[in-house]
């Protein structure tokens, strides 16, 4: 397991002593060091291949939150206007009503976490493009809220 040439040394306290048989604890951890860089120099090409996914998974995250905020602010703009109608007209089935509302709230619940959502997407890419590992790990709580927000709004199939 080592290749390096120091392992095993003998080593002597003074010079007047015999020289006493032992394992540097510095080689064992330069051993350690050496493998561990051979493994990353090994996988460099996947995880650097792992960095650029993750920096287009944010880039495309990005982006389609930009795009729900610009349409999901329209909707919602509009059915503030539409639901008191809406609402005191007897010849709108209430399953019409029911489903307006559900809008409003899925497009208010967007909006409501612009902010949030915003930061969290531009923190996770600040941190894969300066390979900031503290900045992305303290990102993981906010990316679980965010797709735990996300996934509130997808229908149940009912």
């Amino acid at each position: 397991m080592s290749s390096n040439p120091r392992s095993g040394r003998r080593s002597t306290a003074s010079k007047s002593k015999a020289p006493v048989k032992y394992v540097r604890f510095s080689d064992k951890l330069t051993d350690s060091m050496d493998d561990i860089s051979a493994m990353i120099r090994e996988h460099q090409s996947m995880i650097d291949s792992i960095q650029e996914i993750a920096l287009e998974l944010t880039e495309a995250i990005g982006s389609m939150h930009t795009l729900a905020l610009k349409y999901a602010g329209k909707i919602n703009k509009l059915l503030d206007n539409l639901l008191p109608i809406v609402k005191n007209l007897p010849i709108i089935p209430k399953k019409v009503t029911k489903l307006l509302v559900d809008m409003e709230k899925m497009t208010q619940k967007i909006i409501d976490n612009k902010v949030r959502t915003h930061k969290t997407i531009s923190d996770v890419k600040s941190g894969l493009k300066t390979g900031n590992m503290k900045k992305i790990q303290g990102q993981t709580d906010e990316l679980k809220k965010v797709t735990r927000t996300i996934t509130s709004l997808i229908p149940s199939g009912k």
